[in-house]
């Protein structure tokens, strides 16, 4: 892929009504994407599904939810669960005795983390038992589904699932000096990615964020003939991130956060939709402006993308309800803070020399670099330290709004999609924002 494809027109919600069903591919968890296209599908009055990842007893065997669990996860959701542990990636997976890839990292210190060596053999065999773990319980999660989706009723299938990072106590502490640190603290990126550690969080970002989608397109198969032969349609979409146009200046360009490791299995999963649709199966990847999240917040400065679409806002016409949500994020600085200020150190930012050659589409993703890391995350605090409570930033507000909009375009795009893969630019999420809130 050589350019991104933008959306480039807001779609309605044409398909979808009252009986359909919607089954959300991943467990719902505090803030993030997927409320807003839930939000989407309740207000068209679909029927929600979901499914649960699990959880681990006290010996970290995987189980189904207790009755307590799956009240409290059905009510969250606001529909029906289908209580099958589908906890993705292999990192916890092992042959009965052996040691799991978490466990094989025990001895893993910030002294030798760089040199130290996995066994490869071992860690296949995890990861095979994890795939076949996996893929047993997606059959089982789909045949319960059949009996859930009315005769002639049309279904939504929305993967959600991302992440990866095997629970080893010392990546915490890489991740802040590869993510966060600067100067005496920098490290860069390609020191994780060259390491075994770093081969083995790629291979289980791969297992999570993008095979997964390949295993749900595979394996819900005679559901989708089930809906199809009794003339129902059937959807897919996943979250991708691959870069986002925003506004640099007084023209939208595409920029993108640095080092995004997730980068190669979010690229893997735009293939898993682009190999459907060429079988005729609408599967589109919506590729996301960046957020603040719960998983997010790790990539210091990722929020520096998302200010722009302030400017945005009043490029595209937002008026009234734009310059309300301008004072919004206004009252959150100190007195001494303005918001111009803000996107002008955004923009130099953006636009300056040091960030310009990680804005390169078809070399994404990049390592990082340690002057970009100093700006990048120099620029970040600087932002933060504007506010009044470090702990109620712009970014935060900005970001419901994204994922509110997002999940609208996403949901009237699925209808009739345009293709495989989308990016969901500023440019559209601004006009979004105000076609609902205008």
């Amino acid at each position: 892929m050589t350019q991104s494809t933008p959306l480039t027109s807001l779609a309605q919600n044409t398909l979808y009504g009252e009986g359909d069903v919607f089954i959300l591919f991943g467990e719902l968890f505090g803030r993030g994407y997927a409320t807003g296209l839930i939000d989407a599908a309740k207000a068209a009055g679909m029927t929600v599904v979901g499914i649960t990842v699990g959880r681990r007893d006290e010996n970290n065997a995987l189980r189904a939810l207790t009755e307590e669990e799956l009240a409290a996860a059905e009510a969250n959701l606001g529909g029906k669960i289908i209580n099958v542990p589908l906890m993705a990636g292999f990192d916890m997976d092992a042959p009965e005795g052996g040691k799991t890839p978490t466990d094989m990292l025990g001895d893993m210190t910030m002294d030798n983390w760089q040199e130290f060596k996995l066994d490869w053999d071992k860690v296949d065999q995890c990861r095979e038992i994890g795939t076949a773990r996996f893929k047993a319980g997606v059959a089982e999660a789909m045949e319960q589904l059949k009996g859930m989706i009315p005769a002639g009723r049309n279904a939504f299938f929305a993967h959600t699932m991302a992440g990866g990072i095997p629970r080893a106590k010392v990546f915490l502490a890489i991740a802040n000096r590869i993510y966060k640190g600067r100067g005496a603290r920098y490290m860069p990126s390609e020191a994780l990615t060259n390491s075994d550690l770093g081969k083995l969080i790629l291979q289980n970002f791969d297992a999570v964020s993008a095979n997964t989608f390949g295993y749900l397109l595979e394996q819900s198969q005679e559901v989708r003939e089930q809906v199809e032969a009794a003339g129902g349609e059937v959807r897919y979409t996943a979250y991708g991130y691959h870069g986002t146009r925003v506004l640099i200046g007084d023209e939208y360009g595409w920029q993108t956060y640095t080092s995004y490791t997730q980068g190669y299995a979010k690229m893997r999963l735009e293939d898993f939709a682009k190999a459907a649709w060429d079988k005729g199966v609408k599967a589109t990847v919506f590729n996301c402006p960046e957020i603040r999240t719960n998983s997010s917040d790790v990539f210091a400065g990722i929020e520096l993308s998302l200010l722009p679409l302030l400017s945005a806002l009043r490029k595209e016409g937002g008026g009234d309800w734009a310059e309300a949500l301008w004072q919004q994020c206004q009252d959150l600085l100190k007195d001494d803070a303005s918001l111009e200020a803000i996107l002008e150190q955004v923009g130099a930012y953006q636009s300056g020399s040091v960030m310009q050659p990680y804005y390169n589409f078809a070399e994404w993703p990049m390592e990082n670099g340690a002057e970009q890391v100093d700006l990048t995350v120099g620029t970040s605090q600087e932002i933060v330290q504007m506010h009044k409570d470090r702990k109620v930033l712009v970014s935060d507000l900005l970001s419901q709004h994204v994922v509110n909009s997002t999940g609208q375009m996403m949901f009237g795009e699925a209808s009739a999609p345009s293709g495989p893969v989308l990016w969901l630019d500023h440019d559209m999420v601004a006009r979004q924002l105000i076609a609902a809130n205008g």
